[in-house]
C-alpha cells in the first residue's frame, strides 16, 4: 500500500525539548491501514519506507488515539528539505509489512 499526503509538521508536545517532529497521516489513510489489520510491531507500529521532496527513509508508523497514524520526520531530513515544524511537506508512505 503506498499513499500520498500534504501534511504539517508537528513537535511531539511529551518530548519538546527533543523536538521529535512528525506529521499525521489523514484520518482516511489511518482508517484505511487500521482496518487491513496483519501483525503489528512495538506500540503498534508499522515498518515504511517513507519520501519527503527527494529524501527517501526506512522507519515506522506509530498509532496516536487523536491523531491517527504518525510519522516522525527525522533531522537530517528535515535539513535536507529545509523544513521546519509548522511547514507543510508533500509525503508518500509506502507498508513494508502486512
Amino acid at each position: 500500500m503506498e499513499v500520498h499526503f500534504d501534511a504539517e509538521l508537528w513537535i511531539w508536545d511529551a518530548r519538546r525539548t527533543e523536538t521529535w517532529t512528525f506529521v499525521s497521516l489523514p484520518s482516511d489513510i489511518s482508517d484505511e491501514i487500521r482496518e487491513l489489520g496483519g501483525p503489528r510491531r512495538g506500540f503498534g507500529s508499522l515498518r515504511v519506507q517513507a519520501r519527503v521532496g527527494a529524501t527517501i527513509w526506512r522507519t515506522s508508523i506509530f498509532p496516536d488515539s487523536k491523531r491517527g497514524y504518525v510519522l516522525p520526520v527525522k533531522r537530517a531530513v528535515r535539513k535536507a528539505e529545509k523544513l521546519d515544524p509548522g511547514d507543510v511537506a508533500r509525503v508518500t508512505v509506502t507498508i513494508l509489512e502486512l
